[in-house]
């Protein structure tokens, strides 16, 4: 499926958004023989995919870089899409606790396509979000959704 409203440059979505990670120190260990990595937010031990790897880092990013409060951030929650259970990667919330920025994560190796897109179009039929974002750790897209439409973005919104 195309989606005409979105820029995309031999077939990748073009990425803007520069990711600042310098700090970020992660806490991991190695656990019945498999790495793990201390997932702050939801203050547990998590395995250390190469998805959750740009997670964490994107989280770290959102509440170190943007400022975005960790209490108005979910991560892996689950929601019903046409019926389905669908699992999004992260969800801000504005100051008036509702669904501001979506997020979908890929790996350092995915290529941020408009099947990376889609996915989280289809997520946003449930979860409703002013910005829509996708990630593979190295770069990043940032889309306002106004009516019916997306534009692109070069930087996250200030929070609210």
């Amino acid at each position: 499926m195309r989606w005409p409203w979105v820029k995309v440059r031999k077939s990748k979505v073009t990425a803007t958004i520069s990711l600042d990670y310098a700090g970020f120190q992660p806490s991991v260990r190695q656990w019945e023989g498999a790495r793990q990595v201390f997932d702050g937010l939801r203050k547990r031990w998590v395995s250390l995919t190469p998805e959750e790897w740009v997670r964490q880092h994107l989280l770290y990013f959102f509440t170190e870089k943007c400022g975005y409060p960790a209490m108005f951030i979910a991560v892996e929650k689950s929601i019903q899409v046409n019926g389905r259970t669908k699992r999004f990667d992260i969800l801000i919330y504005d100051g008036h606790h509702q669904p501001w920025i979506a997020v979908e994560c890929k790996a350092s190796d995915v290529s941020l396509s408009e099947q990376v897109l889609h996915q989280l179009l289809v997520y946003n039929q449930t979860l409703q979000v002013p910005f829509l974002a996708i990630s593979n750790g190295t770069w990043c897209a940032l889309f306002q959704a106004r009516a019916g439409e997306l534009t692109p973005l070069p930087d996250f919104p200030s929070w609210q």
